[in-house]
């Protein structure tokens, strides 16, 4: 989706993102630093989600549940900053950028399986793990294409940022209205379980895109 090309560009060009990039180089933070303090707030965002979804508060204002959704926030921030500091410092390498794509599979896992796990998809596992597929194939498409001498490919319905954009939105949606809707049903879900068929479906027409796409440059 042309939010991910957008959110690049705008971190890229964002005067606040570049004196954040300069404190964090003066005080001698590496880009792999962010990386992985990127990574270590997936872990905890989907820790949180788990344990807000079976929290006993499920109904009432979920403590569990605000935090999570500011852990994603802080993940996708970092994640974001990393290259920019990268390239402030002029320290941008491919080894880096390997480091920052795979933190970024294991944070995707982390927070999606925190959702599933949480039961906020009404115990439907199989949505979860065929929105799951979809996050890394559709991620794996894009790389893979690069690998094989074409640039890499960020096009399709949905990418990473679209991801981050959308559970932070269904986050503090479902701290607003903690409900299933419809009440009953087989797609009676959450705004968090929602969203995980969201994935299911947008994720894997995104992977199908980005493999013709790269299959008729060749």
């Amino acid at each position: 989706m042309a939010l991910d090309s957008l959110l690049r560009a705008s971190v890229n060009n964002c005067e606040l993102a570049r004196r954040i990039a300069r404190f964090f180089a003066a005080k001698g933070i590496s880009p792999n630093f962010l990386s992985f303090a990127s990574f270590f707030f997936a872990v905890l965002a989907g820790l949180f989600f788990f344990f807000s979804g079976n929290s006993i508060q499920h109904h009432s204002f979920n403590l569990l549940l605000l935090f999570a959704g500011v852990f994603v926030c802080l993940n996708a921030f970092l994640d974001g900053l990393d290259g920019l500091l990268a390239r402030e410092i002029g320290n941008a390498s491919k080894k880096g950028d390997f480091l920052d794509h795979v933190l970024d599979r294991y944070s995707d896992v982390f927070i999606i399986g925190g959702i599933i796990l949480g039961g906020y998809a009404n115990q439907r596992w199989e949505i979860g793990i065929i929105a799951i597929i979809g996050v890394l194939l559709s991620s794996y498409m894009g790389t893979q294409a690069q690998a094989v001498g074409l640039n890499r490919v960020y096009g399709g319905l949905i990418g990473r940022a679209d991801r981050l954009l959308i559970i932070i939105a269904a986050t503090f949606l479902t701290l607003a209205y903690p409900y299933r809707f419809p009440a009953s049903g087989p797609l009676s879900f959450s705004f968090l379980g929602w969203t995980l068929l969201i994935f299911a479906v947008l994720c894997n027409i995104s992977a199908l895109q980005r493999f013709f796409y790269a299959w008729t440059r060749f």
